[in-house]
């Protein structure tokens, strides 16, 4: 189960459940992903509903990749996500809320 109060979100991929985190190392290779602009710059996209599926697409990889997993976004493109591009999309923001929140606001 995903702890939410450790910033985890649980993601199913091919029918298989995974958690997700945004640790320090996370958080560096999604900076690195985007090539260009910063965090907060995302975390502003997101919360003004201005985010791109490529934004989701590096979010979704970077936590999962926190969480242990060891694909890449070429292996995300080919797995099934329960829920869909909307599950991915509502992780996504999540993992943002939850790695940036100060403990008892999420």
């Amino acid at each position: 189960m995903a702890n939410p109060w450790a910033g985890e979100v649980a993601l199913v991929l091919n029918g298989q459940r995974h958690v997700a985190k945004l640790t320090l190392g996370a958080l560096a290779e999604l900076e690195a992903a985007l090539e260009a602009g910063t965090l907060i710059e995302l975390v502003e996209r997101f919360e003004g509903g201005r985010f791109s599926s490529r934004d989701v697409l590096a979010l979704v990889v970077a936590g999962l990749r926190g969480g242990g997993w060891q694909g890449t976004a070429a292996d995300l493109r080919t797995v099934e996500i329960a829920g869909g591009p909307v599950a991915a999309a509502r992780a996504a923001a999540e993992l943002l809320a939850r790695a940036f929140a100060l403990p008892g606001e999420t």
